[in-house]
């Protein structure tokens, strides 16, 4: 089965991408995707703006969720796709993580004032809009205050890992964000394995854990993947008999290193997501 060109990672002004959902799906029609999914942080807000610009687009379009999930002492995202976005269970299990979002604003917000930097709660609140809130917004906020140059140094100073902005929240588990994927009707693919700052080995740890857990696929192309890393959790999909998936994970235009539809090409004999989604 030769499967279309698709792009199945993507984020949008509902969380912390710039554009809306109409302009993403415009822009993957352009450059050629033929399914398209909406993959925001821990929210649906955007989906069903998408489903409307779809019906007269000759993309497919899938739903989508990237959601934030505790693992260990760490913190990994999620994919869900192809899902029920109006499923009620799922609708509660998102106003929590809203919820643990906002609590964790206003902690950023504390923690920052402590260092001398103006109350940014209120700005960050207003450039997240309709979406969710996150470090991206605060730093956004940073660079209007004239705290720093621009939104790289913001994490670099003060909201990237380990910075004071780096406050850790009680995520849903893994197998919680697993499983509330799965009942909505959905496929749970592990995002990004090699971006959370580990040791390969403990990249295979987490995926053995993942397919314990109920996960249905690996994402094996994103930006910034090592050729190398690509074949090695191909072999890991393999191993544990999941599907692989891929996408540019966008945010934003400035963002040179990824566009919507771009992630590295790879050759793979495990079955797509959309082998599954696809059947739908």
């Amino acid at each position: 089965m030769e499967l279309p060109y698709s792009d199945l990672h993507c984020h949008s002004c509902y969380s912390d991408g710039e554009l809306t959902p109409a302009e993403l799906l415009q822009i993957a029609a352009e450059r050629g995707v033929k399914v398209f999914a909406l993959t925001d942080h821990d929210t649906v807000a955007g989906v069903q703006e998408l489903r409307a610009a779809a019906v007269d687009s000759p993309v497919k379009v899938l739903s989508g969720a990237e959601l934030t999930c505790g693992w260990g002492r760490g913190m990994v995202h999620i994919i869900g796709l192809g899902f029920d976005e109006t499923d009620s269970l799922l609708g509660e299990y998102l106003q929590g993580l809203d919820k643990l979002r906002l609590e964790r604003a206003g902690l950023i917000a504390q923690k920052l004032v402590k260092r001398n930097i103006p109350d940014l709660l209120p700005r960050a609140i207003e450039l997240a809009g309709a979406g969710q809130i996150g470090r991206p917004h605060f730093a956004q906020a940073m660079v209007e205050a004239g705290v720093v140059n621009n939104e790289a140094q913001a994490f670099n100073r003060y909201l990237g890992a380990g910075k004071v902005g780096d406050v850790k929240v009680e995520w849903p588990t893994m197998e919680q964000g697993i499983n509330i994927i799965r009942q909505s009707g959905g496929v749970a693919v592990l995002a990004h394995p090699t971006k959370y700052n580990m040791t390969f080995t403990k990249v295979r740890i987490m995926i053995e854990s993942f397919n314990e857990q109920g996960g249905d696929a690996i994402e094996i192309s994103y930006p910034g993947i090592e050729s190398g890393h690509t074949l090695q959790l191909d072999k890991l999909a393999t191993k544990y008999e999941m599907m692989i998936s891929a996408g540019s994970d966008f945010h934003k235009k400035q963002f040179h290193w990824t566009a919507i539809g771009k992630y590295p090409g790879y050759s793979s004999n495990n079955a797509h997501v959309l082998s599954k989604l696809l059947q739908h």
